[in-house]
């Protein structure tokens, strides 16, 4: 309900706007544009009246030019000092990392300074185990499961 009364509040701002524009627009017309009357006119008159709207659509035409340069000038300039505020900014490209290894103790160096007393070998609390005792066990369950089925099927030699 809320938003749909903030919406009707908007479209009725912006018809009172639009109104407002075309209201100034009429006014600026009216000002800078008398009406005509060139029904009784003669035809010397009509051509010295047909001058002087040239002359005016001329210096128009000028002003809208010099705006437009103007703005054209001035958008460059914002373009200009927003890539200098970037660059002023600092935003640089960042270098590629390379991989460093570092040990456990340097980590621990690093992060705890003098502190660091204890030396980490992570490897020395590993378990050892040894590829020949694995091996074994294998053909031995494979044998001991062969001789359990001969034996409970009842087919022995």
């Amino acid at each position: 309900m809320l938003k749909s009364l903030m919406v009707a509040k908007a479209k009725e701002e912006l018809e009172q706007e639009l109104i407002d524009k075309e209201d100034e627009k009429q006014r600026y017309l009216d000002e800078k544009v008398p009406p005509l009357q060139t029904s009784s006119m003669s035809f010397a008159e009509l051509q010295e009246l047909c001058r002087e709207l040239h002359a005016k659509v001329d210096q128009v035409d000028e002003e809208r030019y010099d705006i437009e340069a103007k703005v054209l000038h001035n958008t460059r300039e914002i373009k200009d000092l927003n890539i200098k505020v970037l660059d002023l900014r600092g935003k640089f490209k960042r270098p590629n990392l390379r991989r460093v290894r570092v040990s456990a103790d340097a980590i621990l160096r690093s992060l705890l300074g003098s502190k660091h007393k204890v030396s980490l070998d992570l490897r020395a609390n590993l378990k050892s185990v040894k590829k020949e005792d694995t091996e074994k066990e294998k053909t031995v369950e494979v044998s001991d499961w062969r001789k359990n089925v001969e034996a409970m099927s009842g087919m022995e030699g």
